[in-house]
Formats: C-alpha cells, sequence, structure tokens
C-alpha cells in the first residue's frame, strides 16, 4: 500500500500540527516534571473535534476514520506522549459506548464526551490479570434492577480524573471469558474510590491509578451488550488501540530522529560538523528507514480496520514494530546528542522515559509476537 494523504487528512494534520506547537510544546517539560494532567486541553482538543473522533455525528462526535486517527496521534506524539496515550483511551472508550450501549446511554454520554465536558477511562486489568484478561476477579452481582460492583482495578489512564469510565468484571462463574460482562460507572457513584496514583518512569502528564468499587450499585441499564460480552467488547477495541499506539510510537521516533538531524548538522568536532561523519550518517540512515517502515505498517493496519474492521495480526505488528523502533530511535538520538541528550534542556530523554512503556501496554510486544504467530499458523 502507498498512503497518500487526501486533502482532508492533509488539513487535519496542519492544524493539529499546529496546535501542538502552539498549546502543547510549551507546556510538555514542565507538565512532565510537576505531574500536572492538562485537563485544560480537553476543551481545545474537543473544538478541533479531537474528543469526539470515534462518536457519530449525530451525537455531535466527528465520526474520523482509523487512519485518520492514526495521522493526529502521530502528530500531537511529536510533542507529548502523555495527550496521546489519555485522549486515545477517551475516544475508545467513546467508540464502545457508541457500538455497544443502548441510545440511552448514547445520548446521555456521547455528546458530552465530543464536547470535551465529559473525559473516558477503561478500566480491564488486576493485579492478576495483564497479559491474560480472563484472570480478573472483580465480580458484578446482579440484585433486582442493579450490579453490585466489587473489586480493585489497576493501571486505569485517567482513573482518578475520569468522568465515566467503562468497567469489566465478572458475572458468573463460566470459564475464561464468558462470565464477564462490561458496564458503565460514572464518577462519584458511591462505593467508587481512586486509589493508589502510580509514580512512573514516564507519562506523566497522563496519571495511572487503581479504582476501588466496594459494593458500587450500577443500574442493569448500564451494562454495555449482553452479560457475558465484556471480554468481546473489550478485545473488539484493542486493535484500533494498538494502531494508536503505533502511531504514537512513530510520532515519538520522528521527532527524536529530527532533532538528531538537527543537532548533528549544528554540532561541530574536530573541525566538523558531525552530520560528515560516516558513524553518525549510519545511525540516522537507520533512524529513517525504521521510522518509514513503522508508519507504513500502522497506516496499513488503520486502513485494513477501515476497510474490513478488524486487523488483529497488522495492528499487532504494527504495535510491536512501531514501539520497538520508537525504543531504538529515542536511545540512538540521546546518543547523537551526547551530554546534552542525558539533560532536561533537550526532550529526548522525556520522549525515551514515555516511550518506553509503549512496548508494555495494549499488550505487551512479547504477547504481540504470540498473536502475530498465531494467525501465520492458521494461515
Amino acid at each position: 500500500m502507498f498512503f497518500q494523504l487526501d486533502d482532508e487528512q492533509q488539513t487535519i494534520q496542519a492544524t493539529v500540527a499546529r496546535f501542538a506547537r502552539e498549546q502543547i510544546a510549551p507546556h510538555a517539560a514542565e507538565w512532565d516534571i510537576s505531574e500536572h494532567f492538562p485537563r485544560e486541553l480537553l476543551r481545545p482538543l474537543a473544538d478541533l473535534g479531537l474528543a469526539g473522533m470515534t462518536i457519530p455525528e449525530t451525537y455531535g462526535g466527528t465520526d474520523l476514520s482509523r487512519l485518520t486517527l492514526a495521522i493526529v496521534y502521530e502528530t500531537l506524539a511529536m510533542t507529548d506522549l502523555s495527550v496521546v496515550v489519555w485522549l486515545a483511551v477517551h475516544n475508545m472508550v467513546a467508540g464502545i459506548i457508541a457500538r455497544w450501549a443502548d441510545d440511552a446511554l448514547r445520548q446521555r454520554y456521547l455528546p458530552g464526551m465530543a464536547a470535551g465536558e465529559l473525559l473516558g477511562a477503561f478500566s480491564l486489568s488486576e493485579a492478576g490479570a495483564g497479559s491474560d484478561p480472563t484472570g480478573l476477579r472483580a465480580t458484578a452481582r446482579r440484585v433486582g434492577d442493579s450490579y453490585i460492583l466489587n473489586g480493585t482495578k489497576l493501571w486505569v489512564t485517567s482513573g482518578n480524573v475520569a468522568d465515566v469510565i467503562v468497567v469489566m468484571a465478572r458475572t458468573s462463574d463460566a470459564p475464561g471469558g464468558a462470565g464477564i460482562s462490561s458496564f458503565l460507572v460514572e464518577r462519584g457513584t458511591l462505593g467508587l474510590a481512586a486509589g493508589k496514583v502510580e509514580h512512573k518512569m514516564g507519562l506523566h502528564a497522563s496519571p495511572t491509578t487503581e479504582l476501588i468499587f466496594t459494593d458500587c450499585r450500577i443500574p442493569v441499564s448500564h451494562r454495555l451488550g449482553a452479560e457475558g460480552q465484556g471480554l468481546r467488547i473489550a478485545l473488539s477495541a484493542l486493535d484500533g488501540g494498538r494502531v494508536n499506539i503505533a502511531a504514537g510510537a512513530t510520532g515519538v521516533a520522528q521527532a527524536a530522529c529530527d532533532i538528531a538531524r538537527d543537532y548533528a548538522r549544528e554540532r561541530q568536532q574536530f573541525g566538523h560538523a558531525i552530520a560528515e561523519f560516516q558513524a553518525i550518517q549510519f545511525m540516522l540512515a537507520d533512524m529513517a528507514m525504521q521510522i518509514d517502515a513503522a508508519r507504513l505498517l500502522a497506516y496499513r493496519a488503520a486502513t485494513l480496520l477501515d476497510e474490513r474492521g478488524q486487523a488483529t495480526k497488522e495492528a499487532a505488528m504494527a504495535k510491536c514494530f512501531a514501539t520497538d523502533t520508537a525504543m531504538r530511535v529515542t536511545t540512538d538520538a540521546i546518543q547523537v546528542l551526547g551530554g546534552y541528550g542525558y539533560t532536561r534542556d533537550w526532550p529526548l530523554e522525556r520522549f525515551m522515559r514515555d516511550i518506553k512503556v509503549a512496548q508494555i501496554f495494549e499488550g505487551t510486544n512479547q504477547i504481540q509476537r504470540v498473536v502475530i504467530a498465531r494467525a501465520l499458523l492458521k494461515e
């Protein structure tokens, strides 16, 4: 596939790049240092249509293609991956509601999410359920017209600041994922509490928290899909989530490569710009090749999602390759800058810290290789 962006996509890309330069880049370093969650960005992002990218126009959204989403996330990530992470989760949750909720829930939440008034979060992982989501132990017991939810969730992006949370819990003892169901839980619901806020290596502007449910009463009307469909709902979002991460990782890698290239042109050693040295040229060449390959993999997976609604192998390939690439590129970019790259005077050390977790979340890159191998062996 050869990807030529259409006029609309080029306009969106340019608009997002300008927004990132003006509204994110001047503050990203301080947000990182202070671990500030920039909730104030949500309304301006919504004004650009970026808070409702998976929401139908009927509910106030922009309903963009998966390829366009990838372009948006790649462009934003060139300034701050943290913003991409919480915005992508927000849009993923909106997409789940749009697909699986009844119209009453759609009317209740989607317009506010598209307008940047409500922020979404997604809660699946637990202490014993990470790479294997069928191991989750949170329970939702049906009592009349409600479910009583109990359990502790981990690694919830925006868990302490979100207004609406998609939560997976076990409604029966059926084996594997058959007993897992999905629910919408509003912030402020009695029995819901935010626990520990994780102090992470990177992504400091995207809070990651524990959520604790103690006899939390959820209306039956807030169940998404039928009982037992929770794991299917969660997995249905994975392909898109992996493409989003691949696109974000590509953006981080591109930004790091650009900084290393520009620095190499200016930095003088032994009477020459270091860009004249073959060792540096080879590093830059390898960065450029890997980034182009990552971008093409991400765009291909996004296009296949648009065309057929499913791209499990391709999304896994894109996520795995792009995040591994971004880790290598940020490491090599710091090497090109030497001691300067290791300081906070340049954004490379933040890029490197931020991108590491991309090899872990949305399924570790070891799990991606399992997914890819299984798909290959079925062909």
